[in-house]
């Protein structure tokens, strides 16, 4: 077959040493040549070396559990047949298995390229004459193939499946043996697998080897059993340039020193995942600290930075202390490392013992980073740490499963960040959350918290709002389910089970129900198995309530799903709740307003109900008619404004360290916001009015709170953007309605930051100011230009703090046209000069935000020049306004062919597809863009462009809802005099 003809070439290249300094060095130490009989277990050493050692031992790596054990399908023998029964199969076959990994690595830094050798020890359970394993974009020296020296008598690589299939000529001894070979591969620049970033030191640009192998990259860096359940001990040994830092999991057990060549072996790590090892080399500072239990922490910035780690320093000594009490188990590496990354496709990544981070993710400049990047950044990092239990020492067993790393991990985030910053409110914005993954699950194109996956292709498409949104939303409602204590219990039981070994969903709930003593596995199968949530719809019916469920979708279509729903509901009183499941399609509660009469329920405002009070359930509300209007009068009346602490406490769980294993703060504010949410959504699915939907956001115009009005903010800049298609007369009273909502509060925040103001105001400002400029708010943005004018001249003028410079610099492209440039010139610059990650970011974000075409086009084009880092691209085309949609539409087509080759990662690539296709509101549109993409499309991506039609597809049936309300006009008119 020519694809295997061509993989054959690839294997019969004679390995290239390209560190000669190096390869010499590893000579002397019996690490060359394809016939070395390899050993296991070298002690550090060479001829006049200067040699360092320490005698740290490596951490404990106990075995799996028996119950962790049984997760390994039986293996089934292969002793006839060709490679060719390999191809095309999800996973690989299980009739050989690694238990120990020893690697060298020799990154090229100038050629950007790397060598390296394996030696695996590889247990053999079952009748085979193979051995197959993951490997792509490597090239792989034949003549070293040796397992247990014999050489293989056929070599195959599959590049489609990314497999390597050595076959022998007689079956293999059974039990274990050692599996060596040498290889080389390229430093990529496409920010996968071993690949390079660059960086500035005293003005020169310089390259740092980073890997990032989830989901399945380790393959692009040697040759590997790539899946989670194959875990394995791993001991590295790396050769690199004596003046550079070099981290891995482990911390270093010995470095010896050669010439301008330091050769550095790692300490054997516990059993880990293949996606969670980890190399970063490059020129560093640090700032470290230590946890209670003595584990080091540090944080690596770039040289000149390091002030910029304290705050993530803080946050992760803090996180490590309170999961080791959480999970009732010590964090189980010696050594914690965080580093920033100039180059990262994602915002952090939870490499064992060697956590890697996007900058802006990490840094923290107390007097220039805003408020939103300091939250940030305490999210991310106590996100990542969850990781190090949740994730590395209890991992999923197939991609699956990706919900148990991902939604423990947001979940827990919130849990540890509440603990150290309780001022920060931060339940009240879990709602954002929730909310996303809402959004998108409510799409025909969504998929399962569990879902299957079929090839390596698929997997990224699945680290999506779903793996992490709906799977923490999900686990908080069966926390509030099973209230804080037992939920807790049963996950320190659950981690102690299943240490060093996998798990699947399954387990998890068996361990919750044997906890608990409650149905765990039958109320959450159909969260997780099953597509899409319920819409509740709630009825009046006299002194009675009438539940009734449905599948929820926005493209208003009906399906009869049924979910067990745990259901909170509130009468009048955030202090009066029921709580019950609700498991069929409907349900009665009987007088729960018998003490109203009519006239109370219409007119007083203290008659209302709420269903989902505490905002812990995923699902959305629908109330009739008279619910409507009550809950509308109790909102005029502030009725839902008082804040209701539901089971915020403490528990002592050990004698040094208190901490807050559940703090839920469920306010009035939270209700309105979730309130808020579900109309929008309603109206989206023509299930309510837009009219509706307006006289609610119009009840909220006093609202303060950040919770509210960032939530309303979204809601009116959704609706401001499809008035446009739907209402163009009536857009432009719609954008002053919405305007006359949000400058009440933004006048009394103002412009600048107060001493005595709380960091939820400061979070609420920049979100208000760019919401008035994004509307047309002429004070606003004249202001925002008089503030720019001053900064650009004046770089330390106290007038433009980095919270309010998007504002300020979208009001200056407001103004912005190919024959008035002068401000667009001046962002420019100002992104050229700034070496701070979050000022240059603005810059992106705001320089498509304009209607002028030559102007788009000239921002779109920017990207592909040195200027722009291909991991922040996107935030251009984010930036592209609904005036400019048709420019920015015309632009991808004319570039997908050198976008693709560009941006080969399916992350960004999903990003272009979406910030594009999702501005256009036309059936015609939608089968335009369809069309092109029909011979375009990629596994990585298709999931993305699927959901991004639908919703092209739903916004069309929005537009034409919109267009059918006769009282649509007359309401506008009423409710701007209104106000």
């Amino acid at each position: 077959m020519a694809r295997a003809a061509t993989a054959a070439a690839l294997l019969l290249l004679p390995l290239v040493v390209v560190v000669v300094a190096a390869a010499e060095a590893a000579a002397e130490m019996g690490y060359g040549g394809g016939e070395r009989g390899r050993r296991l277990g070298r002690h550090c050493g060479g001829g006049g070396a200067s040699t360092q050692c320490t005698n740290l031992k490596a951490a404990p790596a106990p075995s799996p559990s028996p119950a962790a054990m049984a997760l390994a399908p039986a293996p089934a023998p292969a002793t006839a047949g060709s490679a060719d029964q390999f191809r095309g199969q999800a996973r690989l076959p299980r009739f050989a298995a690694p238990r120990r990994y020893e690697l060298r690595l020799r990154p090229d830094l100038d050629a950007c390229v790397f060598t390296g050798d394996a030696s695996v020890v590889v247990d053999v359970s079952a009748p085979t004459r193979f051995l197959v394993l993951n490997a792509a974009d490597l090239a792989v020296d034949r003549a070293s193939i040796r397992f247990q020296g014999l050489a293989p008598t056929e070599v195959s690589l599959f590049e489609d499946d990314e497999i390597l299939v050595l076959e022998f000529d007689g079956e293999l001894p059974l039990g274990e043996g050692v599996l060596a070979m040498d290889f080389n591969g390229i430093l990529n620049d496409q920010m996968r697998g071993f690949y390079r970033s660059k960086y500035e030191y005293k003005g020169e640009t310089k390259n740092m080897a980073v890997t990032q192998f989830e989901a399945v990259d380790a393959r692009r860096c040697f040759p590997c059993w790539d899946e989670p359940s194959f875990k394995a001990k791993f001991k590295l040994t790396l050769e690199v340039p004596s003046e550079l830092v070099a981290l891995s999991n482990m911390p270093v057990a010995c470095e010896t020193i050669a010439g301008p060549i330091k050769t550095i072996h790692y300490e054997e790590s516990p059993l880990m995942s293949t996606y969670l090892v980890a190399i970063v080399v490059g020129l560093f500072d640090y700032v470290e600290g230590v946890t209670s239990e003595g584990n080091k922490v540090r944080v690596y910035t770039q040289v000149g930075k390091s002030n910029q780690g304290k705050f993530a320093l803080d946050v992760g000594v803090k996180s490590l202390n309170l999961y080791k009490e959480f999970f009732d188990t010590p964090y189980p590496l010696p050594k914690l490392d965080m580093v920033a990354i100039p180059d990262f496709t994602n915002g952090a990544m939870e490499n064992y013992g060697l956590v890697t981070y996007r900058e802006i993710y990490l840094f923290f400049d107390e007097q220039s980073s805003s408020a939103s990047t300091k939250q940030n950044v305490a999210i991310t990092v106590a996100h990542e740490l969850a990781h190090q239990w949740f994730g590395n020492l209890v991992t999923m067993e197939w991609w699956t499963h990706l919900w148990l790393n991902e939604g423990f991990a947001t979940w827990m985030s919130y849990l540890a960040v509440d603990s150290f910053f309780p001022e920060w409110n931060i339940w009240t914005q879990f709602l954002d959350s929730t909310t996303s993954a809402l959004k998108l699950d409510s799409l025909a194109e969504s998929h399962p918290i569990e879902v299957e996956i079929h090839h390596a292709s698929e997997i990224d498409s699945i680290f999506d709002s779903i793996s992490y949104d709906k799977g923490a939303s999900v686990i908080r409602m069966l926390q509030s389910y099973l209230g804080a204590e037992r939920f807790q219990k049963a996950l320190a039981s659950y981690i102690k089970k299943y240490a060093y070994s996998n798990a699947k969903t399954e387990d998890l709930w068996a361990v919750l129900e044997e906890v608990s003593g409650e149905p765990v596995k039958n109320l959450m199968t159909t969260w997780t198995k099953k597509q899409g949530y319920p819409v509740i719809s709630v009825k009046l019916k006299g002194h009675d309530v009438e539940l009734e469920q449905d599948q929820f979708l926005l493209d208003g279509s009906s399906d009869s799903g049924m979910w067990i729903v745990p259901i909170t509901l509130g009468c009048n009183s955030h202090d009066m709740q029921k709580r019950f499941l609700l498991k069929h399609k409907f349900s009665d509660i009987k007088g729960i307003n018998s003490q109203y009469d009519d006239q109370d329920r219409q007119n007083s405002g203290n008659f209302w109900i709420k269903l989902n009070i505490d905002e812990t359930g995923f699902y959305r509300v629908k109330y009739d008619d008279e619910l409507t209007t009550a809950l509308r009068n109790a909102l005029r009346m502030k009725k839902l404004s008082l804040m209701d602490k539901i089971g915020r406490h403490k528990h002592n769980m050990a004698q040094l360290v208190s901490i807050t294993i559940y703090s839920d703060l469920v306010t009035g504010n939270t209700i309105i916001a979730g309130i808020v949410e579900d109309a929008h959504a309603l109206s989206i699915a023509g299930k309510q009015t837009l009219s509706s939907l307006l006289h609610l956001l119009c009840t909220c115009r006093e609202e303060d709170d950040f919770s509210v009005l960032s939530h309303i903010n979204s809601v009116t800049s959704s609706v401001a953007k499809i008035s446009v298609d739907a209402t163009p007369d009536l857009a432009g009273e719609i954008k002053q309605l919405f305007i006359k909502l949000l400058l009440p509060t933004a006048e009394k925040l103002g412009w600048d930051p107060k001493n005595s103001e709380s960091h939820l105001d400061a979070m609420l400002r920049p979100v208000l100011l760019v919401g008035l400029v994004q509307l047309g708010h002429d004070k606003t943005i004249s202001e925002g230009v008089r503030r720019f004018q001053i900064f650009f001249d004046d770089r330390n003028t106290s007038l433009l703090p980095l919270d309010t410079r998007r504002a300020a610099y979208l009001s200056v492209m407001h103004n912005v046209s190919s024959t008035s440039r002068s401000g667009y010139d001046a962002l420019l610059k100002i992104y050229r000069e700034s070496t701070e990650v979050e000022e240059r970011l603005n810059v992106l974000g705001i320089l498509s935000s304009c209607q002028d075409k030559d102007i788009v086009l000239e921002s779109l084009n920017f990207i592909f020049t040195d200027e722009v880092r291909n991991q922040d691209a996107y935030l251009v085309l984010r930036s592209v306004i609904f005036e400019a949609r048709e420019t920015a539409w015309s632009w991808l087509k004319e570039n997908w062919d050198r976008i693709t080759k560009t941006f080969a990662a399916s992350a960004i690539l999903s990003d272009y597809v979406k910030s594009i296709v999702t501005l256009f509101t036309s059936k015609e549109k939608e089968a335009e863009i369809s069309q092109f993409f029909a011979t375009r499309t990629k596994p990585g991506f298709k999931r993305a462009l699927k959901q991004s039609l639908e919703n092209v597809r739903i916004s069309a049936r929005w537009v034409d809802g919109i267009r059918g309300e006769a009282e649509l006009a007359q309401t506008v008119h009423d409710l701007l005099i209104k106000l």
